[in-house]
């Protein structure tokens, strides 16, 4: 594949994403925040849905030949569990994460700049701190472990298993909270503004609590 096509493609593929990312509504902070609370399970599903999608297209892919051969990033466990453990608690706090700020400062989430702001910031000292933190994080890798690779199997028998067991999890899930239950019935594509609250008339008692 070409430079061109490579770039053709990517674009393409990032087109496709963020319309499904803002026709999900899964970039909105409430909806972020609230998977990581268990409120809600939109998060979820939309991150098994691409996990199914590109099982099936990577076992296609290897199965045709398209895809010759797969190439995983090694295992580092230091990096990834404390790596891991500081992005969640940013998306926690922030009700965003690296893609989803993308789409919220596009829809006019002010508060995202500063949440793209600050994540751009801390890839920079990441790439400042790496020779310090290299010999800690970054070193003693088990190298390249795959579920596949393991069992001595081929990839896409595997693979589109997986994907199978994701759909049937991802419609069962459905019926369990429907998607249109958990967000709302009037959410279609752009929710309704916020109302702002009432004054109450003057002379009003405030509220029992």
């Amino acid at each position: 594949m070409s430079v061109l096509a490579a770039i053709a493609v990517g674009l393409l593929m990032g087109v496709a994403f963020g319309f499904l990312l803002e026709k999900s509504r899964v970039f909105e902070p409430g909806v972020i925040v609230g998977q990581m609370q268990l409120r809600n399970f939109l998060m979820l599903r939309i991150f098994l849905a691409s996990v199914a999608s590109g099982l099936i297209i990577l076992g296609l892919g290897t199965l045709t030949g398209i895809i010759p051969k797969l190439d995983p990033k090694s295992v580092l466990y230091g990096a990834q569990l404390l790596g891991g453990f500081i992005t969640g608690v940013g998306i926690a706090l922030a009700g965003a994460c690296p893609g989803t700020v993308l789409a919220q400062v596009g829809v006019g989430y002010r508060d995202a700049r500063v949440t793209l702001l600050g994540g751009l910031a801390g890839a920079l000292t990441f790439a400042y701190l790496e020779p310090a933190i290299r010999p800690v994080l970054l070193t003693g890798s088990p190298g390249k472990l795959t579920l596949h690779g393991l069992l001595d199997l081929p990839f896409w028998p595997l693979a589109l298993g997986f994907a199978a067991v994701l759909i049937a999890a991802l419609y069962a899930m459905e019926r369990w909270r429907p998607w249109r239950a958990e967000l709302g019935a009037n959410a279609d594509g752009v929710l309704p503004p916020a109302q702002p609250a009432k004054a109450a008339p003057a002379g009003a008692e405030p509220a029992a609590r």
